[in-house]
């Protein structure tokens, strides 16, 4: 029961950390299956599926940076 009591008493300030962190890494994680999906679906090949990861993660790529950066630079 501690696990829980624990949980449902947790700071509104880590809550929100915990839970962005886990959505946002499963939206980042469904985009890439999207991107896979439509490179697929299109018939793009090798080389296109390539170009399709490299250009569109790209965003995805920038937020990550932009955490890392956020948190090295707190400390």
């Amino acid at each position: 029961m501690s696990v829980i009591d624990s949980f449902l008493n947790m700071p509104e300030d880590t809550f929100d950390t915990l839970s962005v962190s886990i959505l946002v890494t499963g939206l980042i994680i469904y985009m890439g299956f999207v991107i896979y999906r439509m490179a697929k679906d299109s018939n793009a090949g090798k080389f296109g599926t390539i170009i399709l990861f490299f250009v569109l993660g790209f965003g995805m790529l920038g937020f990550i940076i932009k955490t890392i950066l956020t948190e090295v630079l707190q400390k």
